[in-house]
Order: structure tokens, then C-alpha cells, then sequence
């Protein structure tokens, strides 16, 4: 290939396209194009960093595996997010169907800056969440994926989603309303 082909850069598409059609470094490039942001939803949506990583293989070799399946009804990386979000709600009624047992510190944090104190308990919160509302807020929210892009990820009506966003912002409120008051008492001194 010239100097003047080099640069271009094979669309999502085409790399599913080449993975099915026996390139094998194809799949390989679309996963590095996207496993930052897929992991990212994997330890949003799962209770500990073990399940994130256990889902997050999962759903990749789902994803490696059933590639001829994809129907191009989506783009590839919405293809991508939805296989690991179901990965990882799978694993959270499997994990629902089993007897809880008690919560446990799941981020050994040395550091206790306020900000990863924060982002603990911001994640102990979504944790307390049903499954269905913590999987809208973390796509909307945390993901900026639109409501009719969640609605096509969960398989549901787009007014579900902005329920279950409502209801989940509304207890999140609840959960962690002492945040704001201490922000507030820190910015009156």
C-alpha cells in the first residue's frame, strides 16, 4: 500500500467484516478501539471489580464468537455495549439468585483522597439501585448515551428508560443527599 492508503483507518464495520471473514487481526483493532469504554460500563454495571472482569471477558468472547450473528440494525459499537451489558446483568441476577451475604470493601483504596471517596460511594450507591435503573442511569448518564440509544440497548420502550432514569436519579438523590449538604457547609466557611 502507498504512503497516501496508509493513514485510513478501517470503519467499525469493516473491521467485524474482516473478523468474520478470517482476518485475524481485526477483531483484535476494534477491541482496542473500544475496550476502555466497554470496561468502564463493566465496572459501572457490576458489583465488584472480579465480576466487571469476569463479564467483561465474557462478553468479549461472546462478542469474538457470535460476530456473524451482528445484524448491522445498530452500529457496532452499540452491538458491542449491549452484549457487555447483558453480560453483566446476567451476572447480577445470577449474583441476586444466590443468598447475599454481607457487603464487603470491594476498592482497597490506600489514597483516600476525597475525590476516590467520592467515587466510592457514588459506586456503593448505583450499587443499591435495581438492576433495570442502575443499567439506564450508568447508559444515560455516565455513558451519554441518548434515551432512544438506552432504549434500543435494554430492548425497551423509550418512556421506560426515562422512568427508570427518574426513579434511579431520585433514590441516588436520597442515597448520597449528604454530599451536598457537606459541599454546602464547606462552601459557607
Amino acid at each position: 500500500m502507498g504512503f497516501w492508503g496508509a493513514g485510513r483507518q478501517r470503519s467499525d464495520a469493516e473491521l467485524l467484516a474482516a473478523h468474520v471473514a478470517g482476518d485475524r487481526r481485526a477483531f483484535a483493532e476494534l477491541f482496542r478501539r473500544h475496550h476502555r469504554r466497554l470496561y468502564r460500563l463493566a465496572r459501572l454495571s457490576s458489583l465488584s471489580r472480579e465480576d466487571a472482569d469476569d463479564a467483561f471477558q465474557d462478553a468479549m468472547l461472546s462478542a469474538h464468537r457470535t460476530a456473524r450473528s451482528f445484524r448491522h440494525d445498530a452500529t457496532v459499537s452499540t452491538w458491542l455495549h449491549r452484549i457487555v451489558l447483558n453480560a453483566c446483568l446476567d451476572r447480577l441476577r445470577r449474583a441476586q439468585a444466590r443468598t447475599a451475604v454481607p457487603f464487603q470493601d470491594v476498592y482497597p483504596v490506600a489514597d483516600r483522597t476525597s475525590q476516590v471517596e467520592t467515587a466510592v460511594v457514588v459506586h456503593r450507591a448505583l450499587l443499591q439501585l435495581p438492576v433495570q435503573q442502575r443499567a439506564a442511569v450508568v447508559a444515560v448518564d455516565m455513558q451519554g448515551y441518548s434515551i432512544a440509544e438506552t432504549a434500543r440497548l435494554l430492548g425497551v420502550p423509550e418512556g421506560t428508560v426515562k422512568s427508570r432514569c427518574a426513579r434511579g436519579r431520585a433514590r441516588l438523590a436520597h442515597l448520597l443527599g449528604y454530599l451536598d449538604a457537606d459541599a454546602s457547609a464547606i462552601g459557607a466557611n
